[in-house]
């Protein structure tokens, strides 16, 4: 492990490696159980592709007084099913640990505010929807898509089990249920206000273990012209960019056009059309509705398809290559890293993402290497990194502590932070490939 060419000795390595594995004991006895099938085709024959090690939960940031106690680390690894080519986690943290106190805002980020309001506006007017028809985002975190679809004259309805994200969204006025989706809240929510005209889970299909009770609860909640609309990440971007950070213990799920439409098929609905978004480097969005619905299939679907048969997305090789690829990078940031700070230049890293944390994490990158983490979120700043307890500060820090080197662990963000951050630092890009990416003015 690179974690080793920062250690002084063999010794020091061996207590890093006990500590280590005491911290995965507690964590695997409280809050982690291990499913032997795959979430698509429920077939047991599962191959292990690739190992990021033992990991903390990566949105799981700490406060300073809780650095001192113990940190629950669990497995992060990605099984591929011979069966059907779904890359998958088998390893299931508790949700609950995961997601109750959870600390990402989405309107924090100015661009995915644009984002969602660009596909309320194109839903309302795609499927011509009527006044006051239904909208319900499952995983619908402080309201940001939900709110351009009230504009539009929609009645919403959000769903998220952050609590304390989930009243502040009710408190601005769009009405969000604490909790997680399951069929009987589905079965709750027609009673009390009939069927929804769309349901929408950007960003949050990929979080759930069981994928059947999703499903099922989206069919009693959808209307019977309704349409269920997923933004995933993609797997063929997530191999071809290189975007290993983006695997973390609360996506259980990589999929392809290909095993999204065969998990649907199996539950009883059906994807008419699919399109490639660049959020997160590149993600699906897929308008599903019920078996022989009203939408028609669009050719999308059936380019998907080719594309990914090309790219040999549903081959073991293609996910050990990725495997390799990913060791490349983590060889090259670390061997970057250490060469400057040989040579004294201080570096501070932007943005605490939870991807930003599984690269730290894995590459064994801690204070020792960044300084501190800039992070615009006043939900994040005041708190440390998990696992390598970086401490996370507001923009006004580069003035107070300026940095040679600015690390940007939000990569997704890389041309505002740049234009944001002119003049202070150099910038360094840790994917797909590590670079510097622009000189300081």
């Amino acid at each position: 492990m690179i974690y080793i060419s920062f250690c002084q000795n063999f010794t020091e390595y061996l207590v890093w490696i006990i500590l280590n594995q005491f911290w995965i004991d507690v964590g695997l006895m409280q809050h982690m159980k291990t499913r032997g099938d795959c979430r698509v085709c429920k077939s047991k024959n599962l191959q292990k592709v690739i190992s990021l090690g033992n990991q903390p939960p990566a949105n799981a940031f700490l406060k300073k007084e809780e650095l001192a106690k113990k940190e629950p680390f669990f497995p992060l690894e990605c099984y591929f099913c011979k069966n059907c080519s779904f890359v998958q986690l088998s390893d299931i943290v508790d949700p609950e640990l995961l997601f109750k106190d959870y600390v990402y805002v989405s309107s924090t980020s100015t661009v995915f505010v644009q984002h969602f309001k660009e596909l309320a506006e194109k839903v309302c007017g795609k499927f011509k929807l009527q006044k006051n028809s239904l909208v319900v985002d499952i995983g619908s975190n402080d309201g940001i898509l939900l709110r351009p679809f009230k504009e539009n004259g929609m009645e919403v309805l959000g769903i998220d089990p952050a609590e304390k994200i989930a009243a502040l969204a009710t408190k601005n006025g769009i009405e969000t249920l604490p909790g997680f989706f399951t069929p009987s809240l589905a079965e709750k929510i027609v009673k009390e206000r009939g069927k929804a005209k769309i349901i929408t889970a950007t960003s949050v299909f990929s979080h759930v273990d069981d994928l059947d009770g999703f499903v099922e609860g989206v069919e009693m909640l959808i209307d019977s012209d309704g349409v269920f609309i997923i933004e995933v990440y993609y797997m063929k971007s997530l191999i071809g960019k290189n975007l290993f950070d983006t695997i973390y213990h609360e996506h259980l799920s990589y999929f392809t056009v290909k095993t999204i439409s065969a998990l649907l098929e199996r539950l009883g609905m059906e994807l008419f059309d699919v399109e490639l978004t660049d959020t997160h480097g590149g993600s699906l969005r897929v308008f599903c509705q019920k078996k022989n619905g009203p939408h028609n299939k669009e050719n999308s679907i059936n380019a998907f398809l080719q594309e990914e048969e090309k790219e040999k997305l549903h081959e073991l090789q293609t996910y050990k290559k990725f495997s390799e690829k990913i060791e490349a990078n983590k060889k090259a940031l670390v061997k970057l890293l250490k060469d400057l700070k040989s040579k004294g230049k201080k570096i501070a890293g932007y943005g605490a993402p939870a991807k930003g944390n599984t690269l730290l994490n894995y590459f064994g990158i801690g204070p020792e290497t960044l300084d501190y983490i800039v992070d615009d979120s006043p939900w994040k700043q005041g708190l440390y990194s998990p696992g390598m307890h970086i401490p996370v500060k507001g923009f006004e820090q580069l003035s107070k502590e300026k940095p040679d080197y600015i690390l940007i662990l939000a990569w997704n963000y890389a041309e505002p932070i740049m234009k944001k951050c002119t003049g202070m630092a150099d910038f360094m890009l840790p994917v797909p490939k590590p670079k510097i990416v622009r000189e300081k003015n």
